[in-house]
């Protein structure tokens, strides 16, 4: 029996029709009240969608990429040290490598070397930079294919730290310089720390429209960016709603670059948040990162760096590595995430969530550009004070239980002990300084849970 000759004996049935029957089956319960709810983002979520809610809108096609990349993220601090790891993750299904914390003593070679730049995505970000820095690594790749994203980002910087490298005036100057020297030699200079607002709590909607100022700030002011932009994204829990944030991020880049009349791709280095992850019962961290690292592929994402399960109270270990890395290579090569780059396309939930963000996201973009733009904001603390009010929303929801985290709000094994287990400060750290603007700080949602387990150990 052909296809179209089954689907033929069947009528179709209509939006209203589904309603219907639904509300039949409630047996007199609202269906508002009963069935849809509010997200955090301020729209309403439906029990179902189908095709009619999605005909005749616009909507965003992913852009033909050939595969995504199993990207390892290592600390640079000792050029030798960092190399060793790097080399090792390569050949154990690492394709991409993230370097970070550089500092003006990495030795290039050193760090390099054994490494084909002509095949392997290379990601440095700098914990600081210098003119002979940069130099060094022009000579070195000189005459070199190569695939190296320097993750620039001055802003991201200030808004994390709260202070800028050196001045305004001068972290300006030299990423322009950098940008007139290297932009012709490597894939891209600058990025966008989007993963910051994230895990400070800011929801869907604020995450893309400041990605979107931020980058704005970037265009507006450097007139030598030639290729790609590069955005670090962190995925969080809401499996659905990720799938359509970085399908909205495309979309809203694309249009941007398209009124600059710029030929700009956008990059998505794609990682776990870490505003849900936990110290007690932390193998749960587990199933949550490998649900956000298909979120990210299927969403679209470039390269997918996951963290490993103990990320935030153990330091650097070679098992909790491998298994991060064996998560993705499971996706990647056992489960067909290959071939599901595009499967999220149709989908009516997906394309309607995508089409609201994307729409709200602009609009609120709209208006940090007309309240200044995104430095403008950023120094009022408009935007900091933003986030804490979204991140306070998500907060009591999480404290009342109706956020759930299985283990620690819900759920809870009262023989889990880690006292003693901790080798890192687990908690946000508030360190009294003077900075030029209030920095957003990420904070999880379980600390106040486990700093009163752990008192009460």
């Amino acid at each position: 029996m052909s296809k179209d000759t089954l689907f033929s004996e069947f009528s179709p049935v209509s939006k209203k029709e589904w309603k219907q029957k639904i509300q039949f089956d409630l047996k007199g319960a609202d269906y508002n009240e009963t069935l849809v709810w509010e997200a955090l983002e301020g729209i309403n979520v439906t029990p179902f969608y189908h095709k009619e809610d999605i005909a005749n809108q616009a909507s965003f096609k992913l852009p033909k990429i050939h595969n995504w990349t199993i990207c390892e993220r290592i600390y640079a601090g000792n050029s030798n040290q960092a190399n060793t790891k790097a080399v090792s993750a390569l050949a154990k299904g690492a394709h991409c490598l993230w370097f970070y914390k550089l500092s003006n003593t990495c030795n290039w070679s050193d760090l390099l070397t054994n490494i084909n730049l002509a095949t392997t995505t290379i990601h440095l970000e700098f914990d600081s930079f210098s003119d002979d820095l940069i130099e060094n690594l022009i000579l070195y790749t000189k005459d070199k294919k190569n695939s190296i994203y320097l993750h620039l980002d001055i802003l991201g910087n200030l808004a994390t730290t709260g202070n800028w490298k050196i001045s305004k005036d001068e972290d300006h100057k030299r990423v322009a310089d950098v940008l007139k020297k290297a932009a012709p030699i490597f894939t891209s200079i600058l990025s966008v720390n989007v993963g910051n607002y994230q895990n400070a709590g800011a929801n869907t909607i604020q995450q893309l429209a400041y990605a979107m100022a931020h980058v704005n700030e970037y265009l507006n002011h450097f007139s030598s960016i030639e290729k790609s932009i590069v955005f670090k994204v962190a995925i969080g829990g809401n499996y659905f709603f990720e799938i359509s944030k970085l399908r909205a991020l495309r979309w809203l880049f694309s249009s941007l670059v398209e009124a600059y009349d710029l030929p700009l791709t956008c990059e998505i280095l794609a990682f776990p948040t870490n505003r849900n992850k936990t110290i007690y019962d932390y193998n749960v961290n587990m199933l949550r990162t490998t649900s956000e690292s298909m979120a990210a592929v299927l969403g679209g994402a470039n390269a997918v760096c996951n963290f490993r399960y103990d990320e935030i109270y153990n330091k650097d270990n070679e098992f909790g590595e491998r298994i991060a890395r064996n998560q993705l290579l499971l996706l990647k090569e056992e489960s067909y995430f290959d071939d599901a780059l595009f499967a999220a396309e149709g989908n009516y939930y997906i394309e309607c969530l995508t089409k609201k963000f994307a729409e709200k996201a602009l609009e609120l973009f709209k208006q940090i550009e007309d309240s200044g733009g995104f430095l403008k904001q950023l120094n009022e603390g408009t935007l900091q004070r933003k986030i804490k009010e979204s991140a306070v929303k998500e907060q009591q929801l999480f404290d009342e239980g109706k956020l759930i985290a299985i283990g620690t709000n819900k759920y809870q094994n009262s023989q889990d002990r880690m006292k003693d287990n901790l080798e890192l400060y687990p908690f946000l750290k508030t360190d009294k300084r003077q900075t030029v603007i209030e920095p957003i700080l990420p904070k999880r949602l379980a600390e106040e849970i486990e700093q009163k387990r752990l008192k009460d150990e």
